[in-house]
């Protein structure tokens, strides 16, 4: 199942949504994550900023040091993006990179500040960034009426190239989070293996069965062991929260 863009407002979430995950690497609290959703302003058209942070904390900062921003600036009505951010210190592995989107030419210009470099990338129509695309996805009108086995699939610039980010429905699950017995529903992302992640299949991630649409679990197989990375807060939803105490 690919992707079209169905021009509509979002149903799953809207400015003001936030959350917070805690990440565990074995028994270890290694680190936390943060998204939020905000108003901003490019070209003169109110659009959606979305801000993700990622970090390590205690022993596991001494082991592994991770500060990661991920933003990105995209249109409230087709989900386009118009700019991305990509800021990280990863155990070492550095990057520091702006990304421009033209639309009319479907061209994206990418600013490297670490290497002090400009390029143009060629993009298809529908391109996403790894920001933007988690919103589409979340509003995708397809994804309640997928059937176990299928995917859907969207056009995603990343590492200066474009690739189809697949994503594969698993089932349905109700799990325990600190919020209680939530229904979800798993899928597995298609990623990119080999600096990171084991194999292609290494993650799972467990989203809200409700309106929302919310990433309740993530479970990921690294090169380095494994990690799972629980919802610890949120606010500013945009529908009720299906979860029985």
């Amino acid at each position: 199942m690919t992707v079209s863009f169905d021009y509509q407002k979002p149903e799953a979430y809207d400015s003001g949504e936030w959350f917070k995950f805690r990440i565990h690497y074995g028994f270890i609290n290694a680190g936390y994550a943060t998204l939020e959703i905000q108003d901003a302003v490019k070209n003169n058209k109110k659009v959606y900023h979305a801000i993700g942070k990622g970090y390590t904390v205690g022993m596991s900062r001494f082991f592994f040091k991770v500060d990661d921003n991920y933003e990105s600036y995209f249109d409230k009505v087709t989900n386009k993006p118009y700019q991305f951010v990509r800021k990280i210190d990863e155990g070492g592995y550095t990057k520091d990179q702006e990304g421009f989107f033209n639309q009319a030419t479907n061209k994206v210009l990418v600013k490297n500040y670490k290497s002090k470099t400009e390029n143009t990338f060629s993009v298809t129509e529908n391109v996403q960034d790894i920001i933007s695309a988690f919103y589409y996805l979340r509003n995708h009108p397809n994804i309640d009426k997928l059937n176990v086995g299928e995917s859907i699939v969207v056009d995603m610039f990343f590492d200066d190239e474009v690739f189809k980010f697949k994503l594969k429905f698993i089932g349905r699950e109700n799990i325990k989070t600190k919020f209680g017995t939530a229904p979800t529903m798993i899928f597995r992302p298609l990623v990119q293996s080999g600096r990171v992640f084991k194999e292609q299949e290494s993650l799972m991630v467990w989203i809200s069965d409700d309106e929302n649409k919310i990433p309740l679990r993530i479970k990921a197989d690294l090169v380095v062991g494994s990690i799972k990375a629980d919802l610890e807060n949120f606010k500013g939803l945009k529908n009720p929260f299906m979860v029985k105490k």
